[in-house]
């Protein structure tokens, strides 16, 4: 059973399908006495629950990977999911208590031998989790560092994009900041730019692009530039 499958099809919308195969995998590594599959299949569950708002899901998921597979390299993706899920519930306690968890596990792990496999823990990817943490606590300035790292790591010598979601997602991160800041020509151009990848996982996106979506609506609805980000985002979550 691939696992990859459950990120496609997600990523497509198919979310019952997702959540079939994820069942399923969980169910044969059960049977198998497979933990780390186990702690996949939980952390997927997580995933599912952050991208549509169930924070209290994305903490049961976390904590039950976490005992399925607690030496796996699943188990750093796992703290950084739970991470997100304390981020949302605005506890900045718990939140480094988990980040805190997750950076423990990942210095004590060889380093990759491929990145390129999807179910793998990047190094780097950590700070993309601890960015996404802090810009949901309003911790602007360590968002905006981390972003920009994530950005400067996700872009090869040749000025192509090795990951491309993580750097939309920064983007998004710097416009939220700039939103902050009363900058929204700024903030709307990182937002936008976010959008026009090739490779989205949209679930993803459009949930991080909600964030900036709410500042500029409170802040600048009634500006021209404003409402057309917010109808473009409008128009996308129509048809996704």
């Amino acid at each position: 059973m691939n696992q990859r499958n459950r990120c496609v099809e997600y990523d497509m919308g198919d979310r019952a399908a997702a959540e079939s195969t994820r069942k399923a995998a969980l169910s044969l590594a059960q049977e198998s006495g497979n933990t780390e599959i186990a702690g996949w299949a939980h952390e997927m569950r997580a995933w599912f629950a952050l991208t549509t708002g169930d924070y209290r899901g994305i903490l049961a998921a976390s904590q039950a990977g976490t005992e399925a597979a607690p030496s796996h390299g699943v188990a750093v993706q796992l703290a950084a999911q739970e991470a997100k899920g304390w981020a949302r519930l605005g506890d900045r306690r718990q939140t480094e208590v988990a980040l805190d968890r997750g950076r423990k596990l990942l210095e004590g792990m060889p380093y990759p031998e491929n990145l390129d496999h999807h179910f793998v823990v990047d190094p780097a990817k950590f700070d993309f989790y601890a960015m996404d943490c802090y810009r949901l606590l309003g911790e602007d300035r360590f968002a905006e560092n981390l972003a920009h790292e994530v950005i400067r790591a996700g872009t090869d010598f040749d000025g192509s994009e090795r990951s491309p979601m993580r750097m939309a997602e920064a983007r998004i991160t710097l416009g939220v900041v700039a939103a902050r800041q009363g900058d929204l020509d700024q903030a709307v151009n990182y937002g936008e730019w976010a959008l026009k990848g090739d490779r989205q996982s949209l679930p993803s996106l459009l949930m991080v692009s909600r964030e900036l979506a709410a500042i500029v609506n409170r802040a600048f609805a009634a500006e021209p530039t404003g409402r057309e980000y917010l109808d473009h985002l409008t128009t996308l979550s129509r048809t996704n």
